[in-house]
C-alpha cells in the first residue's frame, strides 16, 4: 500500500503543481511507513519522474503539514513515526555514497517520536531530549568535582548529584535552544541541522524564546538549592552560554569556547560541596575538562566541515584540517595531565590513577581510529565519549573512598 502511495504521488509530482494537498497526504504517510532503503529504491525505480531531490527540495513543507492541526488524523498517525525522518534519507546515489566511503542516512526513531504527544516533540527536540550525549558531557565534570570534594572515605553527596545532573539537563537544553534562535538561518543550509524545529519552522522563533524562559525559570529554582558563593558563581556561566554560539562567526575557536562553557561545573560543583574554591585542585580540573571538549566536539564538527565552509562559518575542524589527529593527540595529552595534576592534589587514592590509565586508552582509540571523512563515524567516537567521563567519575569515586 506504501509502495502504490509514493508512486502515485511520484506521477502527481511529475505532472507539476506539486499534486495539491491529497497529493502530501499520500506522499507524507507513504513515507511515513517506509524506511530510508526502502524509499530510495522506490524513488529510483519512479525516474524520471521523481527523485530524493524533488522530495526534499519540498520536503519542509511536507513536515509542516503532517504537523498541522489540519492533517487528518488517519493521516498523521499521533502514536506513529515522526514524518520529519524523511529528511534523513540520503541525496545521493549509492554509488556516490559507496564512493565517499558513508552509508546512506537511515531513519532514526527515538523515544520523543514514539512516547511524546505530537504536540510536545518540537520542544523536546528544540531541548536536544532525544540525544541525551550532550548532558552526559555537560553532567560528567560536576560529577568528577562533587565526587573530588567528598570527605575522605565517604561517598559524594547525592541530593548535590541529583540536582547538578537536572541542571545539566535544562541548561544544556537550554544552550540548545539559544543556539537554534541565533542559527535559524545557518540551521536551514547545514544538511546535519536543516530539520531542527526552528529551522524546519515546525516551531516559531517566539515559541523558542518563550520555551527558553521556561527552561531558565526552572534552572533558576534549582541554582537557588546552592549557597551564596556557588549562586553568584553559576549566574555568572549564562553570559557564557549565550554567547557561544555566536563565536563561529568570528573565530575558529568556538570549540575552545564551548569549552570554558560545557566545563564551569567543574568549579560549581566544588564550591556547592565546600562553599569556595581550592585553585590548586578545581583549576587542573577545570583545564582538564576545556581540552577534553577541544578533542571530542573537533571530531564532531569534522560532521560539518563541507556545510560550514559553504555557510561560512569557523570550526577548529577548518581551522586544523588534515593536521587535527595532531593536534587533538595534544590536546588529549593535556586533558590526562591536567587529571592526573588535580587529583594528585587532592590526594586521591590509587583507583583514581588505574581508571586514568583506562580513560587515557579510551581517549586513545578515539583519535587513533576516527575516520574524520565519515559522518557516522565521528558521531560513534563523539557519542563515546560519555563513557570517558564514566570511567573518570569511577576512579574520582573510588579514589576518594579508599583514601
Amino acid at each position: 500500500m506504501s509502495s502504490f502511495l509514493f508512486r502515485y504521488a511520484a506521477r502527481k509530482s511529475a505532472g507539476g503543481g506539486g499534486g495539491g494537498p491529497n497529493f502530501r497526504q499520500a506522499l507524507c504517510y507513504s513515507l511515513s511507513l517506509l524506511d530510508g532503503s526502502t524509499v530510495g529504491a522506490l524513488s529510483a525505480s519512479a525516474k524520471p519522474e521523481f527523485s530524493n531531490n524533488q522530495l526534499l527540495r519540498h520536503f519542509s513543507r511536507f513536515s509542516r503539514l503532517a504537523s498541522s492541526s489540519d492533517f487528518p488524523r488517519e493521516i498523521a498517525r499521533p502514536s506513529g513515526l515522526n514524518l520529519r525522518f524523511v529528511g534523513r534519507i540520503s541525496t545521493l546515489s549509492n554509488k556516490e555514497n559507496r564512493g565517499q566511503g558513508e552509508e546512506p542516512l537511515k531513519a532514526e526513531v527515538s523515544w520523543v517520536d514514539l512516547y511524546l504527544p505530537r504536540y510536545v516533540r518540537p520542544y523536546a527536540k528544540l531541548a536536544r531530549l532525544d540525544k541525551p550525549i550532550g548532558t552526559w558531557l555537560l553532567a560528567w565534570p560536576c560529577m568528577w568535582s562533587i565526587s573530588m570534594a567528598a570527605q575522605p572515605g565517604h561517598l559524594p553527596d547525592i541530593k548535590m548529584m541529583t540536582l547538578f545532573g537536572c541542571g545539566a539537563l535544562l541548561l544544556r537544553g537550554a544552550g540548545c535552544t539559544v543556539n537554534d534562535l541565533l542559527d535559524r538561518d545557518i540551521d536551514t543550509k547545514v544538511e546535519r541541522t536543516r530539520l531542527r524545529p526552528i529551522a524546519s519552522g515546525l516551531l516559531t522563533p517566539f515559541q523558542g524564546l518563550c520555551f527558553l524562559g521556561s527552561q531558565l525559570l526552572l534552572g533558576l529554582g534549582i541554582l537557588l538549592q546552592l549557597n551564596d558563593y556557588s549562586k553568584i558563581l553559576g549566574a555568572s556561566s549564562l553570559l557564557l552560554v549565550f554567547s557561544y554560539p555566536l563565536m563561529k562567526r568570528f573565530t575558529f575557536w568556538p570549540q575552545a569556547y564551548l569549552g570554558l562553557t560545557f566545563n564551569w561545573g567543574a568549579l560549581l560543583g566544588w564550591s556547592a560541596i565546600r562553599g569556595s574554591l581550592d585553585p590548586a585542585i578545581v583549576l587542573p580540573l577545570y583545564a582538564s575538562g576545556v581540552f577534553w571538549t577541544l578533542v571530542y566536539d573537533t571530531i564532531y564538527a569534522h560532521q560539518d566541515k563541507e556545510d560550514d565552509l559553504k555557510v561560512g562559518v569557523k570550526s577548529t575542524a577548518l581551522r586544523f584540517g588534515d593536521s587535527t589527529k595532531l593536534w587533538i593527540t595534544g590536546f588529549g595529552i593535556a586533558c590526562v595531565s591536567s587529571l592526573a595534576v588535580s587529583g594528585f592534589n587532592a590526594d586521591l587514592g590509587w583507583p583514581y590513577y588505574v581508571s586514568l590509565a583506562a580513560a587515557s586508552g579510551q581517549l586513545a582509540w578515539q583519535i587513533q581510529t576516527v575516520d574524520l571523512s565519515s559522518r557516522a563515524d565521528c558521531n560513534r567516537k563523539f557519542v563515546s565519549n560519555k563513557w570517558f567521563g564514566a570511567i573518570i567519575f569511577s576512579g574520582v569515586l573510588f579514589g576518594r573512598l579508599l583514601q
